[in-house]
């Protein structure tokens, strides 16, 4: 363990002021579901519906609703839940892409949608996804929604240059710790930021609180990437529901490698170069071996004291807040119930 529309075709949305995460996570789900993508040609619609059927946390919409609870007490109507809605959608075409070049074969334990169907479909779905997102924003009110497009436009483009980045990586003989910082800071955590600050714009928060909600969330989600990093090497395969040292078997260039690159010398940089050179090999064995390396180098308690340090700057931020604490609590109890995950 870790020491750390298209229209709605549903009647109006509505969620009472003292529901749950839970709740919110459901009435999530139901929009999502009861939302119309559009119908023809079925290859063009039905691989939206069928990303995102394969579940998730649903983090980055709760993450709004969350944020905002923090200041309105009102019922949330669509322009404040379609607007959640269009982050997660944003995020699983992103998701449908980033596949695509990964080449990876499956999300969520199902078969990837290039794999489905194929490239070409997942791009064009993908495309479509997007469109929606923007379409989703629409519903926030005129007042607001120049300053919501221009921050959902700095976000998405700095996403894009995060995995940019971390394709270049995989060529790259050396990645500093910094690159790779500044890499997941782009590529995972802008997004959780801008989530938190969407839900500070749509309950009319001044221009600070916006900013310590995008802090708080920017922190907490590259300390959520490292935790990730670390439970690909650590977890127990029982819990992780994939396989653990999958990063290791595929040279990707986590937080971990990179400093065990550093710091190896002699024999355990022998070992490390023998392993990223290898194309045949047996998984267990290679696992094995680097896990060694990164025992002998103490990389664990090093990933997990820069993971503590970044959730640390994040509650700060959060902390900074002007708004009673015990309005924080729910955001603060979930983000750190996500902090004792195993998976």
């Amino acid at each position: 363990m870790v020491t750390f529309t298209a229209r709605h075709n549903s009647q109006p949305l509505k969620i009472v002021m003292q529901a749950s995460v839970s709740d919110y996570r459901e009435q999530i789900n139901r929009e999502l579901n009861n939302y119309s993508f559009g119908q023809q040609p079925n290859e063009l619609y039905e691989p939206i519906r069928y990303i995102l059927s394969l579940g998730g946390k649903r983090l980055r919409p709760l993450l709004v609703l969350l944020a905002y609870r923090l200041f309105r007490d009102n019922e949330l109507d669509k322009s404040v839940l379609t607007p959640a809605l269009a982050v997660e959608v944003f995020h699983n075409f992103t998701l449908m892409h980033d596949d695509i070049m990964d080449r990876a074969p499956l999300r969520r334990g199902k078969p990837t949608v290039h794999i489905e169907w194929n490239p070409n479909i997942a791009i064009l779905s993908g495309d479509v996804m997007l469109v929606r997102a923007y379409e989703m924003l629409l519903e926030v009110p005129p007042n607001q929604l120049a300053a919501v497009i221009k921050a959902f436009n700095q976000c998405a483009a700095e996403v894009c240059e995060g995995q940019q980045w971390d394709m270049n990586f995989e060529s790259e003989a050396k990645v500093s710790e910094d690159e790779y910082l500044a890499m997941i800071r782009q590529k995972t955590a802008v997004l959780l930021g801008f989530s938190l600050k969407l839900g500070g714009m749509l309950a009319d928060a001044d221009e600070t609180s916006q900013e310590q909600l995008y802090e708080f969330g920017e922190k907490v989600g590259v300390g959520f990437q490292l935790m990730d990093d670390w439970l690909d090497v650590y977890a127990d395969q029982g819990k992780f529901g994939k396989q653990v040292g999958g990063d290791i078997i595929a040279n990707k260039k986590t937080f971990l490698l990179i400093k065990a690159l550093e710091q190896a010398k002699g024999a355990e940089a022998d070992t490390l170069q023998y392993w990223l050179a290898q194309t045949d090999f047996t998984n267990e064995e290679k696992v094995q071996a680097v896990k060694e390396v990164y025992e002998k180098l103490q990389i664990s308690g090093q990933t997990q004291e820069k993971m503590n340090t970044y959730f640390e700057q994040g509650f700060q931020a959060l902390e900074q807040l002007s708004v009673d604490d015990e309005r924080k609590a729910a955001l603060r109890n979930f983000t750190q119930q996500l902090m004792r995950r195993e998976k």
